[in-house]
């Protein structure tokens, strides 16, 4: 028909191309389809942060270099197919290792108390805005005292051979600070660890180390007298199947219920207060973050582009 009105009005030949529309797995495409889950408040609303939308994209911390990277991989076909979630992932991966500020937050903390260094004092350390950068992209100074933030997963009461992290008798750096040797810990009524306790080693503060002594593992701290607090929002994958489009019922039925983890009251480094929004930040260790729209100055919330590694893989 198109073709007939074109020969009847006599006008330029314009050639018509049809192209197959984006299907991405674990999420739906269909506007739809995806107007169902904002009307029916599966998703808060359509710039939630794990909506497939532009709006959902920016709020996540996805950047234009990451999708246009993305579009040009895939480029453009006649025939439907169903393109991996992970390569978007990769995609925005790439960038923000290049570009995002290394940061320290403790999002499941326990207490470390250093017994050796002097109470009430602060030594303010340096360290880098990224290390991909050539010069490093400038830096900050940390403050560090004598209690810190540490992550539970960092300390085992009884570490396998090859747990390079904190345990009776092990050693770690602290990420550009010192390198400390546990000698103890708390434990609360429910069993629990709460506090743990180390020596640290003057002579080996980073940049500056004559203590000849060599660890395999460094972790990340906030110190407690200057940490700062923020809720942080884990997002994960719309959906459990990687089509849920083709599986039998409801697409909804299989929505995962774990897309969204909210942590509140997290401990990061006091530079944090101050991120600016739009920008990607690495939380060491943890994944890539950024500033939500809807945080104030009396409630921070950072919203997690992406982990630092594919963890459906192994899924």
């Amino acid at each position: 028909m198109y073709e007939w009105f074109i020969d009847k009005l006599e006008i330029f030949p314009s050639k018509q191309y049809e192209f197959a529309r984006l299907n991405m797995n674990y999420t739906v495409m269909s506007k739809r389809k995806l107007l169902q889950l904002v009307t029916e408040g599966h998703v808060d609303g359509w710039d939630d942060p794990r909506m497939p939308t532009i709006s959902g994209l920016r709020r996540r911390g996805y950047t234009p270099k990451s999708i246009r990277d993305f579009c040009e991989r895939i480029g453009v076909a006649k025939r439907e197919n169903m393109i991996d979630l992970s390569l978007l992932e990769f995609c925005i991966r790439e960038d923000l290792n290049k570009t995002a500020w290394r940061r320290m937050a403790v999002l499941d903390p326990i207490k470390l108390v250093i017994t050796n260094y002097p109470e009430g004092q602060v030594e303010e350390m340096w360290s880098e805005n990224n290390p991909e950068v050539e010069g490093g992209d400038g830096g900050r100074g940390i403050p560090f005292s004598s209690e810190l933030w540490i992550e539970r997963e960092d300390f085992m009461e009884e570490p396998p051979k090859k747990f390079f992290r904190l345990g009776i008798g092990l050693s770690v750096r602290l990420k550009s600070a010192y390198i400390v040797t546990c000698e103890g810990f708390d434990k609360d009524a429910e069993g629990n660890v709460t506090t743990v306790y180390c020596k640290y080693l003057p002579e080996s503060k980073s940049g500056h180390d004559t203590s000849g002594v060599n660890v395999k593992g460094t972790i990340h701290w906030v110190s407690v007298p200057h940490a700062k607090t923020a809720d942080v929002r884990l997002y994960d994958r719309l959906f459990q199947v990687d089509d849920p489009s083709n599986e039998d019922g409801d697409f909804k039925d299989y929505l995962n219920p774990n897309s969204l983890q909210i942590l509140p009251d997290t401990y990061i480094e006091p530079d944090l207060a101050n991120a600016i929004p739009g920008k990607g930040y690495q939380f060491i260790r943890k994944g890539y973050f950024t500033l939500d729209k809807n945080s104030t100055s009396d409630k921070l919330v950072f919203n997690r582009t992406v982990t630092l590694k594919d963890g459906w893989v192994k899924k």
